[in-house]
């Protein structure tokens, strides 16, 4: 999944773009093998088959391509662009801190799923990550928050009042610290909020996630929401499922060939919530 101009959409093979829309009906069938997808747009020259479960989606040959000159690696620090340090919030006690390219805008904030953020310095790519890791230890918030543990406080976030208050409070105590100052920009504090962009302001409960796609296997549901690389979707039968769109990487996707389509992929309950997919029906 991919955002773009705050809109997210599935990207294709070949760079099509299909947007996504909330309300709309998402329903596919996975054909299999699930293949890597090589790297910096060129094909696996291995073609080699991925793990179902891994949300990486590549071989560990363009994995390891791919990461080799990355912001995220460490390992390109001549990008001579401008960075921006920026604060997100995920969920009550779940903040980070984080660095993107200027010219990128809100778009890495939208591929995490920061349900609120605001911006706090701007200059070169060292003194951006210098003052990350300065906050990182200094206030101990993380530079990195698993997607399952976002996913599970998703459905009952406080509204956007508490959320900017808490992204406050931290800008607050990261500004006191004064010396990375003197190689960013200081930026004033503003508070944006994504739960409108998202959808996720009015979930209902999470029933499951989807763990895996299987050769063969579908999956549909009317879409609630989308948050980072997450649908939310709900089923026919009133249950709110999430698919980490990471997992569908690699797979070839078609049309159910039925008028209804059965939610058959493997799906991990929530705790303490009895589910069974396999009699989910939904309209593809």
């Amino acid at each position: 999944m991919r955002w773009s101009g705050g809109v997210p959409g599935l990207r294709w093979e070949g760079g099509r773009v299909s947007a996504l829309a909330h309300g709309q009906t998402v329903a596919f069938r996975a054909v299999g093998p699930r293949l890597c997808p090589g790297a910096r747009a060129n094909p696996c020259p291995l073609a080699a088959t991925v793990p179902a479960r891994a949300t990486g989606g590549q071989c560990p040959e363009c994995a390891r391509l791919d990461r080799a000159r990355s912001v995220a690696a460490d390992t390109l620090a001549d990008d001579p662009r401008t960075y921006r340090v920026y604060l997100a919030w995920f969920g009550p006690g779940m903040t980070k801190v984080g660095i993107t390219a200027e010219e990128r805008g809100d778009a890495r904030l939208l591929e995490q799923g920061a349900v609120a953020f605001s911006w706090l310095g701007r200059g070169p790519l060292m003194a951006a990550r210098r003052t990350e890791e300065l906050l990182r230890h200094a206030l101990k918030v993380p530079d990195r928050i698993p997607y399952d543990r976002k996913r599970a406080v998703r459905h009952q976030l406080p509204g956007p009042d508490a959320r900017r208050r808490e992204i406050e409070e931290l800008y607050g105590r990261a500004t006191a610290l004064a010396t990375w100052t003197e190689t960013l920009e200081p930026l004033e504090f503003r508070a944006y909020d994504h739960g409108d962009v998202f959808g996720i302001d009015e979930l209902p409960p999470l029933t499951g996630t989807v763990t895996e796609l299987i050769d063969g296997g579908v999956v549909a549901g009317r879409l609630l929401a989308a948050a980072g690389p997450d649908l939310h979707l709900l089923d026919v039968a009133g249950r709110c499922l999430a698919l980490d769109t990471r997992l569908v990487r690699g797979w070839a996707l078609v049309t159910p060939s039925t008028p209804t389509a059965s939610v058959t992929v493997p799906v991990r309950p929530v705790r303490g919530v009895d589910l069974d997919v396999q009699d989910s029906l939904f309209p593809s």
